[in-house]
């Protein structure tokens, strides 16, 4: 690849005695040279050939000098590499040069060994910053890229690839996941036309992934309806199980408000429910050679997809285990109880994560009052389940448990399926 290389000097006879130094070099193909007599000239010369890979300036020159011309170069987006060329070669001239930016200087009269040992130093130096930029601008396409598909952590990742580890390879990892479907959507699919069940549910999980990526969650699946996110993968986030309540609890926010928008438009569009779970997970690409599926499988993952579909029976949106309850900074939640789920054998403890202003309200008190009497197998467990509903008709969760002691069940260990 020939270098151009753009001389600024006022001496008539320097451009016949750089053309005959460098004859060599010029025929073959190694640089050329362009000729400009001040800073003026040699804007204009840029401007009209911005190929140009890098400027040797003498300083003393009329209408614009040297270091006037750099201040220039060096202000401009394409900044060009420069060695400084002149009689002067005084500290106070060097050190100017410098902070403005020259990569080199060298004095007059022209040693031409060393102008071209410099020129050649500089020309790699211009290689090395070209083939970085380029390497910069291919990794942010192939970001941008891969963003419109995967989480911005996988994309990421993915865009920096060099051939080795990416670090998308299997592994165990502690992980907080997020379990998410809606109710009715089945029988959604099977009612609504094409084109506004397509316009809902790209909404909808659009919607619902940007809320993801705002907490810097990565969508480990999206099956339908279904979305499964993952935090402490593949990057680490030590606080992720604060990270998942905090997903969780915006997630649910904005679920509820799109269904609220979409039955103003007539459409029944249901509950978003959500369970979530921490502990170790086999995590990593099972897409193979030819096909890239970062997921997450193991008990930790079926037990938040259990976790889920219990709201189903609790009457909540939000069901989080007690390993994300002690893990989450500054977790305000109440018990749900300790559920036998499927595939377990011994009972998980859940809780009914609340936002701050529902959690610091009366009915939370009285709630834990209740729930602490079940616990002890106090008979007054029932008339204050009962006067809890009497006074709050909507708490699903307390009519359940009420339920529940009408039908003769004690305690707080239930099976749900």
């Amino acid at each position: 690849m020939t270098s151009t290389i753009l001389v600024v000097d006022d001496e008539p006879d320097l451009e016949a005695l750089v053309l005959q130094k460098f004859r060599r070099q010029i025929r073959e193909g190694l640089v050329s040279f362009m000729f400009a007599h001040d800073g003026v000239e040699a804007l204009q010369s840029i401007e009209l050939h911005p190929h140009v890979d890098l400027v040797v300036s003498d300083i003393n020159m009329p209408r614009m000098d040297g270091l006037s011309l750099l201040q220039k170069l060096q202000e401009a987006e394409d900044k060009k590499s420069t060695i400084i060329v002149s009689a002067y070669g005084d500290m106070s001239n060097i050190r100017t040069a410098m902070n403005r930016g020259a990569f080199d200087f060298l004095t007059k009269p022209i040693d031409f060994a060393d102008l071209e040992t410099t020129i050649q130093k500089t020309i790699r130096h211009v290689e090395t910053l070209r083939e970085a930029r380029r390497r910069q601008a291919e990794a942010e396409r192939a970001h941008a890229s891969l963003s419109r598909y995967f989480s911005p952590e996988i994309a990421k990742r993915l865009a920096a690839a060099s051939g080795e580890s990416d670090g998308m390879e299997v592994q165990w990892r502690d992980v907080a996941t997020i379990f998410t479907d809606i109710t009715g959507f089945t029988t959604l699919v099977e009612s609504a036309a094409p084109e506004t069940l397509g316009e809902l549910l790209n909404a909808y999980v659009g919607g619902m992934t940007d809320i993801v990526f705002e907490h810097e969650g990565t969508v480990a699946k999206i099956i339908g309806d279904a979305i499964q996110v993952l935090f402490n993968a593949p990057g680490d986030q030590p606080d992720f199980a604060t990270r998942a309540v905090a997903c969780a609890h915006d997630l649910d926010k904005w679920a509820e408000d799109f269904r609220q928008r979409w039955k103003d438009k007539g459409v029944n569009f249901g509950t978003t429910r959500i369970g979530v779970h921490a502990g170790p997970a086999l995590v990593g690409n099972f897409g193979g050679s030819r096909f890239f599926d970062y997921t997450a499988y193991g008990d930790t993952i079926n037990t938040a997809a259990r976790l889920e579909a219990a709201n189903k029976y609790l009457g909540t949106r939000i069901c989080v285990s007690a390993t994300i309850a002690k893990g989450a900074s500054n977790f305000r939640g109440r018990p749900v109880g300790d559920l036998m789920l499927r595939g377990r054998s011994e009972p998980l403890r859940a809780f009914e994560p609340l936002p701050p202003a529902r959690f610091e309200t009366p009915l939370t008190t009285q709630y834990s009052e209740a729930f602490a009497k079940l616990e002890a197998g106090d008979v007054a467990a029932m008339p204050a389940f009962a006067a809890l509903v009497g006074m709050h008709a909507d708490d699903a969760l307390a009519g359940f448990h009420l339920k529940r002691l009408l039908n003769g069940a004690k305690g707080v260990r239930m099976q749900l399926e």
